[in-house]
């Protein structure tokens, strides 16, 4: 399992080095995620994807558990009222929570990728201040090991703080 760790650095240079750190340290690029001000230049960085930048995956896991209730709902209705004597079975049930389902998570997501990421809250203010926030995605393992070098490398890097769990589509 992957944890995320998240580190402020004033600048772009400062990102650049603690990445070319972390790929000496064998952390794939993959695994590293710039964000900064739509102003800032973020050239030769991993720069964010919509799914670290906003609250996509959260949107499409409770669409998700929504349209599929929604879709027992729906499926028990039909089976306690089939349309014009039609012989329906359990199938129909599993046919409606499964469409349901699917729907609730593509709706529901296309609203999250508007939202910001609620996890990034806390770095709203830095990256207004032209701060760069890099996330980094370590085996659970090298979490002590990748904080340790980034602070002993880049005393100018504050944070180090980590989410118990990335997202499910890192």
């Amino acid at each position: 399992m992957r944890r995320r760790l998240y580190f402020l650095l004033p600048d772009t240079t400062s990102a650049r080095q603690v990445v070319d750190d972390l790929l000496l340290a064998r952390v794939e690029e993959r695994h590293m995620h710039v964000l900064a001000r739509d102003d800032i230049p973020l050239e030769g960085l991993h720069e964010a994807s919509i799914l670290q930048k906003s609250d996509i995956v959260h949107g499409a896991e409770a669409g998700l558990v929504v349209g599929a209730i929604a879709g027992v709902v729906a499926g028990l209705v039909v089976l306690a009222f089939p349309p014009a004597d039609t012989p329906l079975r359990l199938v129909t049930l599993l046919l409606t929570t499964m469409l349901g389902a699917g729907f609730g998570a593509w709706v529901s997501s296309m609203i999250a990728s508007s939202i910001p990421n609620s996890r990034l809250k806390a770095f709203e203010h830095a990256i207004a201040d032209g701060q760069i926030l890099l996330m980094v995605d370590v085996p659970a393992s090298r979490v002590r090991e990748i904080r340790e070098l980034v602070s002993r490398r880049h005393p100018e890097a504050s944070g180090g703080t980590q989410d118990p769990t990335i997202p499910a589509f890192p």
